[in-house]
């Protein structure tokens, strides 16, 4: 029996400790899986940032501390990329040894778009599909929009030679856009979408669409103004820069569904 209850007690350390060994492996692994979904996270925000994309940067983390090295232009991208780190989830503190280095030259661009690239010509091209969409001057166009190292390719059809023209416009005034090709084939074939001013559209939605037009737009700072629409009826209130800022809002917000006049009595003219 002391037998049988030695050889129990040996066994049974034997399992503690496996279980001992097989938690900490656990909790290491766990630890592991965090710390590059951590590293994943920053480096990918760094391949989004316009400003630092084009840099040397290498990140690793341990256990909710970010080390960084590598090469920067400017002091600012140094305490940009540091802040990016402390801004992920789970990051505590940041060890950053970025070099800056004034005569730094970023790598040469490739032919191909890095993830950055793409994720910027992406959103021009779906800027300017709903800005096209929003406007009830170029609501019958079929087209195509392509986007690659931010010039604009459209392609399609409108039903007048005004519309084509405005669908450049359009896409000219996207944050972004660096130039448009605009290949839009105009079709005089009748179309069946009402392109009046007069359409019923929600006061609400009208509101909501000039306001996105404005964020779309390199030349609007929508931030600076208050949009309210009754009866589409559209009142403009704020601050604008130049009088070429004050006629391009009026512009936007004149070209969306739904909307009949607009007044922008409400706006000032500061710098």
């Amino acid at each position: 029996m002391f037998k049988q209850l030695r050889t129990l007690a040996l066994v049974s350390a034997i399992a503690l400790t496996l279980v001992s060994v097989t938690g900490s492996a656990f909790a290491a692994t766990a630890q592991e899986i965090t710390n590059a979904r951590q590293e994943s996270q920053i480096s990918t925000s760094y391949a989004l940032s316009p400003y630092l994309r084009a840099h040397d940067i290498t990140v690793t983390v341990d256990n909710g501390h970010a080390t960084l090295t590598g090469k920067v232009d400017e002091d600012v991208n140094k305490e940009l990329a540091k802040q990016i780190a402390l801004g992920v989830s789970g990051i505590k503190e940041v060890d950053n040894q970025l070099v800056v280095l004034g005569d730094y030259t970023p790598p040469a661009r490739t032919e191909d778009r890095s993830f950055g690239d793409v994720v910027d010509d992406a959103n021009i091209t779906a800027a300017i599909k709903n800005k096209l969409l929003w406007s009830k001057y170029t609501s019958a166009l079929t087209t195509d929009v392509d986007t690659k190292w931010g010039r604009v390719q459209l392609k399609g059809t409108a039903n007048t030679a005004d519309a084509k023209a405005y669908a450049g416009t359009l896409a000219r005034n996207t944050r972004g856009v660096r130039s448009v090709d605009n290949q839009l084939v105009v079709d005089l074939a009748p179309s069946k979408v009402e392109t009046t001013a007069a359409q019923d559209v929600a006061d609400g939605w009208i509101t909501t669409k000039i306001k996105s037009s404005y964020m779309y737009s390199d030349r609007v700072d929508g931030s600076d103004i208050e949009v309210t629409t009754k009866d589409g009826h559209v009142m403009l209130r704020g601050k604008v820069n130049s009088g070429e800022e004050h006629a391009l809002a009026i512009q936007i917000a004149e070209n969306v569904k739904g909307v009949k006049d607009v007044n922008s009595n409400g706006f000032s003219h500061g710098n």
